[in-house]
């Protein structure tokens, strides 16, 4: 069965960004030219994936109304001679259908992600953060690969992984892969935010996923961790130790994860997205060159 269905979890509060998100989705902050979630989107129909299920939120109609058809901006464009500006807009016409269902309480990853049951049935489906971006941004094809994989070796879940250094490791889900970990190995167990002397590898989850039916049978299993929420992690841990085929697919030298989850990263994703702007990154790297050397002059 082809997977064409992807799960965009975007319920979060987003707090690590505030005041930013006091009254907008993090997911809608702008990056470069445009909002977190587009970046996703775009990448998840470059990648083949043509049915959007987002898992929304309180304080999300931002997202909808994104990727709606706006009929009377795209007449105002036409009317004021802005047509230039029509452009912009073209990915209102991608071929893609979307979809939209509550996560009704904020009790995790993996809650969000069974709330996607009732559509994905027993269907393979991708999961990708939607406070997630991979960059290249124009280019990135970790969720083909991925995709390539489950299909090729009839996998349960394939997850994408990404490096950290040493100081990052507690900040993420480590792999503990089953021998030597190349481009594509076997998962033998996830280690959730270990301490550096605990961690099996540098090797982190990397907010996209890959999940056959077994997954969710799981998830509807697994009980709520210290914080009352239900964790993905734990569910592919269980899948792995019931002897489930789980994958791990290498980001390439090339990829890099963009976790807009706090300040730091968000401004590394702006800069990265400004700086490869077709038009007016040139004159961008400029003027950061021209403000380094004035600061520190």
């Amino acid at each position: 069965m082809p997977v064409d269905i992807a799960v965009i979890p975007v319920a979060g509060r987003g707090t690590g960004l505030l005041p930013l998100t006091k009254s907008q989705p993090k997911e809608m902050l702008p990056v470069g030219r445009k909002p977190v979630v587009q970046y996703v989107v775009e990448e998840l129909a470059r990648c083949g994936l043509r049915k959007l299920l987002f898992i929304t939120g309180p304080g999300k109609a931002a997202i909808e109304n994104h990727f709606d058809i706006n009929a009377e901006l795209i007449a105002y464009l036409r009317e004021t001679g802005k047509e230039d500006l029509l452009g912009e807009l073209a990915f209102e016409r991608d071929d893609v259908e979307y979809f939209y269902t509550r996560q009704r309480q904020p009790l995790g990853l993996g809650h969000a992600v069974l709330c996607a049951r009732p559509m994905v049935e027993d269907r393979p489906f991708v999961v990708a953060l939607g406070d997630s971006i991979i960059g290249p941004t124009d280019r990135c094809d970790i969720v083909s690969r991925m995709v390539e994989q489950f299909e090729r070796e009839g996998a349960d879940a394939v997850i994408a992984f990404g490096e950290v250094s040493t100081e990052e490791l507690s900040k993420f889900g480590i792999a503990k892969p089953r021998g030597e970990a190349g481009e594509v190995f076997v998962l033998d167990d996830l280690v959730e935010k270990p301490s550096p002397e605990e961690a099996p590898s540098h090797l982190a989850v990397t907010a996209r996923y890959v999940c056959g039916p077994k997954v969710l049978e799981h998830l509807a299993q697994t009980s709520p961790d210290a914080a009352g929420e239900i964790q993905l992690t734990d569910a592919l841990r269980s899948l792995i130790a019931e002897g489930g085929k789980v994958l791990g697919v290498r980001l390439r030298a090339d990829e890099r994860r963009y976790d807009i989850g706090d300040f730091e990263s968000y401004f590394q994703a702006f800069t990265h997205c400004a700086l490869t702007d077709p038009e007016r990154g040139e004159r961008f790297r400029e003027y950061l060159r021209e403000l380094i050397d004035s600061t520190e002059g």
